[in-house]
């Protein structure tokens, strides 16, 4: 019993001991840069961490430092810093009917709106100066005579357009540059092909009203049924149909002709 009170004597003066010394020395710690003026001997005073920017939320706890975390941990949750990345913005929340109608790609493509529904051939519905026109340049065209459609395209801002840009002088050089074979007869193929495909009254009754061949201008074209696509196809090439359902609307050639009988225009594009 003796001997277990002396050790425990021995160790309470130990420990006596230890904490003189160590309270010694930490009275002995030399003024830092950290030590404000007005200290007490031997106190560290530890400079308070900067006040948080306008762009900071004071609010916000801080983050606890999750055991096992250095900046060198990196994986598929975290940064190349060691920082946890903030979660993505959270989905906005759909509407009514959002469901039968997700966002896609094709959303933003435009398609071409139908303007006209009423499709005829041949010269079902025409007034008789469009018939008349029609056929002198079904005419000119079976003929091979491109010199003969000079009389129907009018010059001017207000006469036949035959292109989106500049014509040039002569129209009929303009024509054949842009025929295939370079004497016109590739488009005076395709002239025939567009006058004898359907066509659509559009504006009807007002002052721009014009009948235009072929009607593929006036619909959506990806819409088209397999006997419409079979009248397409007469036109342009299978590629040519794939590149306007990309582009939203018929491209190739179109033909005007005015309730009037004046050729409007005969041009490519949209």
């Amino acid at each position: 019993m003796r001997r277990v009170n002396l050790v425990i004597r021995t160790a309470a003066f130990g420990m006596a001991v230890l904490v003189a010394a160590n309270a010694q020395a930490f009275s002995q710690i030399e003024p830092t840069e950290g030590r404000q003026s007005d200290s007490k001997e031997g106190i560290l005073v530890v400079p308070l961490p900067p006040l948080p920017s306008a762009d900071t939320d004071a609010s916000a706890p801080p983050t606890a430092p999750v055991e096992g975390d250095s900046q060198d941990d990196t994986g598929p949750g975290r940064t190349d810093d060691g920082e946890t990345p903030l979660p993505p913005a959270a989905e906005p929340a759909r509407g009514i009917g959002d469901e039968a109608h997700p966002p896609s790609a094709a959303a933003n493509t435009v398609l071409a709106v139908p303007l006209a529904t009423e499709i005829a051939y041949g010269d079902e519905g025409l007034p008789a100066p469009v018939r008349d026109l029609r056929a002198i340049l079904i005419a000119i065209a079976k003929a091979g005579e491109i010199e003969k459609l000079r009389p129907y395209i009018e010059p001017g801002d207000d006469g036949t357009v035959l292109s989106f840009g500049d014509v040039g002088g002569d129209p009929i050089a303009f024509l054949k540059q842009n025929s295939g074979d370079g004497e016109g007869l590739e488009i005076l193929a395709i002239l025939l092909e567009l006058l004898q495909a359907g066509h659509v009254r559009v504006e009807p009754g007002a002052d721009n009203e014009i009948y235009v061949w072929p009607y593929f201008t006036q619909v959506a074209i990806d819409s088209l049924s397999r006997p419409q696509r079979v009248e397409l196809f007469e036109l342009v090439t299978a590629g040519d149909y794939k590149a306007m359902k990309e582009f939203g609307a018929y491209n190739f050639y179109r033909v005007g002709i005015s309730p009037d009988g004046r050729l409007s225009f005969f041009v490519a594009g949209d």
